[in-house]
């Protein structure tokens, strides 16, 4: 039986079903963080990202959607 070739093995990159790529200051703006500390994140592989052409990183929105879910909210203090 044969294996379909992975195709990260060859360079190409991963699919992903929605595409949609964010940038870092979205996603800092989604956890409320600064853009410096997503980056981090990326370095540190908490989050996978991608780079582009001119290197810049981007994050696939499901995967930060999905890391989001799993945040707790912020509290709202009582006045």
């Amino acid at each position: 039986m044969n294996t379909p070739p992975n195709p990260r093995a060859f360079g190409a990159p991963e699919q992903h079903p929605t595409g949609a790529l964010l940038t870092p200051s979205e996603v800092a703006s989604m956890f409320r963080v600064d853009p410096k500390t997503v980056t981090r994140w990326a370095k540190a592989g908490k989050i996978s990202a991608i780079r582009t052409l001119g290197g810049h990183r981007r994050f696939h929105e499901d995967e930060v959607r999905q890391l989001l879910g799993g945040v707790p909210e912020q509290r709202n203090p009582t006045v």
